[in-house]
Formats: C-alpha cells, structure tokens, sequence
C-alpha cells in the first residue's frame, strides 16, 4: 500500500510539472538562477531528507556577490545513526548580467564540493577539496513572468578518485522549471540533472510545491528519483530564511 501510494504521489507531481514563476532560489534544488540577493542579506537553507540532509548559509557581502558554505549528509542505508558520506561545499557567485525588465540574466559560479546528487557512491565522503567546478545559471522569463526556465551547464574535476587516485574531468548539467499558476506564493517546480564524463552519474528528476508565504520565508516540499533507477533522494522538506541587509563591505 505504500509502495503504491509513493508512485501514486510521483505521478501527480510530475504530471503538474509537465502539463504546467517567477525565479526561485534553489533550496535544494540542483538548479539555481541568475540573481543574487540584494547587497547585505545572509540567507540560511535546512533541508531534511530520505537521502540528503542540508544545512547552507549565503552571505550577499559585496554588491552582485554570495558566498556561500554548505555542509551534506548522506544516508545510503535507511539509518540515520550511520554514517554513509558527507560533503562540503564552498563556492562564490556573481551576477553577470539583468535585463531590463529583471525577468532573467546571467550569472557564474565556481567553489569546491558538490551536492551527494552529483557523486556516486564511491566518492561521497569528504568530498569538498577533492572537487572543484564552474557553472553558469541562465534564467529566461516567459508569460508575464509566470514561467521561469533556469538552465545550468557546468564543468567539474574530482582529484584522487576511486582506488587509483585518478583525476576524473566531467560535465554536469542541470535545467529547472518554475510556474506560478495563480499567486506569487506558490509554486510547482520540476527539475533534471546529472553529469557526463570520467564520472557520470544517472540523471535525476525532481518534482515539488513551493510556498512562500512573505519576503523572508520560503518552503519547499520535493520528490527526487533516478531515471529508470531507484537510488534518487526521494521526499525532501526545505525551509529557507532571508535576513534583513545587516552586514555589507
């Protein structure tokens, strides 16, 4: 009976996504967008999973610029007392580039570490330092601005991988679609991602509900599996806090 209400529940959200914004953050989603947050926010991010847990904070300390630390936890097992991998990540964005309109833009990213969704299970633990990569977060608005497409090519390099400490070159990819039906506060969100290369790892789809019930407030409720696969991140829940500007350089 569980079983089936899970896949029940899967094809619901991702018959939402397909048949359906404003940008979104990412949360814990994959995919991130163009804008950096206005000059002097700190932003804090926790996100509880079936097989990520997630805790990030984003500091806008210089104008167009986040710095960013995140810490991830894997559970691989269905045991939360154990310990199957974990990973930090430390990366800095700028904003390239806003329209007119501030409907899309451009951004780049670059840091060390990646979130567990782009490794495989024999490179999940202490990852930070041992990876580093780019990307760059496309955003186009369509409809009035209640559409928003994030697309994220990227490039990485893991050093010291697998057992014979090779240095592995791959790329990742990442695509996000937002749709506010109705109201700014809610959203229907689906997303793929993945990764080609020395080290590829099956793409992954995401569905989920976003809420955002006021300025600093944002919640997040997801699905996540492996295309023909069953090893993805299953239900995830997110809440994401804005601070008001306090601390600028």
């Amino acid at each position: 009976m569980k079983i089936e209400l899970v896949r029940l529940t899967k094809k619901i959200l991702f018959g939402l996504v397909i048949l359906t914004s404003i940008p979104l953050y990412s949360q814990q989603f994959n995919s991130d967008n163009y804008l950096s947050k206005p000059h002097g926010v700190s932003t804090i991010i926790l996100t509880y999973g079936e097989r990520n847990t997630m805790m990030m904070t984003t500091f806008s300390l210089l104008p167009r610029w986040e710095f960013t630390v995140a810490g991830y936890l894997y559970n691989d097992d269905d045991d939360p007392t154990t310990d199957d991998g974990h990973s930090t990540s430390l990366y800095a964005k700028y904003m390239i580039y806003e329209n007119d309109s501030k409907t899309g833009g451009v951004a780049v990213k670059a840091g060390t570490g990646l979130d567990p969704g782009y490794l495989d299970g024999n490179d999940r633990v202490n990852d930070a330092f041992k990876t580093y990569w780019t990307n760059v977060p496309i955003t186009f608005g369509f409809l009035e601005n209640t559409l928003s497409w994030d697309i994220m090519p990227g490039a990485s390099v893991t050093r010291n991988y697998g057992e014979e400490n090779s240095t592995v070159w791959y790329v990742t990819y990442s695509t996000r679609l937002a749709w506010y039906p109705a109201s700014p506060n809610w959203a229907v969100v689906g997303e793929i991602y993945g990764s080609a290369g020395d080290l590829n790892v099956d793409t992954e789809f995401r569905v989920g509900l976003r809420w955002e019930p006021d300025q600093h407030t944002n919640i997040a409720i997801t699905y996540d599996e492996e295309f023909g696969g069953n090893q993805g991140g299953g239900f995830e829940i997110g809440l994401m806090l804005f601070t008001p500007p306090f601390f600028k350089l």
